[in-house]
């Protein structure tokens, strides 16, 4: 692959990884438009650069939880928060080995692509719609945690942003906006993570996606900041984030049947 064009798609990476439009589904998209394909290697190498932008961005946060759960004191705030981080990852990390199969069937199909962004598009007009008093982290069960892990799950689809189904569903379920895309952000870690292990396996990385996973991570870093702080920290922004995933379903609809 040409490196500007790497670099392209790791910029596309970088800027919708944390914005709730799915940066799989844009990365597949501009891959047809530029008519290149970097495959699930620099994919992976890409989610890895924006991955280490949750570590930098949330590191306090990441290291309490983990300090506190090696010298095992399980019963703490930070403790509980690690155990549901993997609650949560448990329903992704299922669907994802057993459809590890057909998962490159899935991203080269365009319809699929737009009906994916057109359901999460849905998924956040209903969310900006919610109303009523959120609650922390602190103070949510580890059922309705499972039921975002489960809703976490359908990211396996293209175009369904990860981010975005688990920001509305913890929203719906009762969280507050702030708590929402703190734990949504966090449970990208073992996702991810483990995404990338069962997508690599044996498969050895190229150095030359280096330059690329670097520009995913500073683009990302930068986004993951604008989105914490001042794009989804109100749920009634959600919905110009689900107007520009529906104009995007609609033209690829279109596109796709003509």
């Amino acid at each position: 692959m040409d490196l500007v064009v790497a670099m392209i798609l790791a910029f596309v990476q970088g800027v919708t990884e944390w914005f709730p439009i799915s940066s799989s589904g844009h990365l597949v998209l501009f891959e047809k438009l530029l008519n290149q394909s970097g495959g699930l290697v620099l994919e992976v190498t890409l989610h890895f650069g924006t991955l280490m932008a949750v570590f930098v961005y949330f590191g306090k946060d990441i290291m309490d939880i983990l300090r506190d759960i090696i010298s095992g004191k399980w019963k703490t705030q930070n403790a509980r928060l690690g155990f549901l981080l993997i609650l949560s990852s448990i329903p992704a990390g299922i669907v994802g080995y057993f459809v590890k199969d057909i998962f490159d069937s899935l991203l080269s199909g365009i319809l699929l692509l737009g009906i994916g962004f057109g359901i999460n598009a849905m998924l956040l007009f209903i969310a900006s719609a919610h109303h009523g008093k959120g609650k922390t982290i602190d103070n949510f069960s580890s059922l309705r945690v499972l039921m975002i892990g489960i809703a976490q799950a359908l990211a396996i689809m293209p175009s369904i942003s990860r981010s975005g189904v688990t920001i509305s569903s913890g929203v719906l379920l009762g969280l507050d906006e702030k708590s929402a895309l703190r734990f949504s952000f966090l449970m990208s870690i073992p996702v991810i993570l483990g995404a990338s292990l069962l997508t690599l396996e044996n498969t050895q990385l190229s150095l030359s996606f280096l330059p690329a996973s670097l520009v995913s991570f500073a683009v990302g870093l930068a986004t993951i900041h604008i989105a914490f702080v001042k794009a989804l920290n109100k749920r009634k922004n959600f919905v110009w984030f689900g107007l520009y995933c529906l104009l995007l379903s609609i033209g690829i609809i279109i596109f796709a049947l003509l």
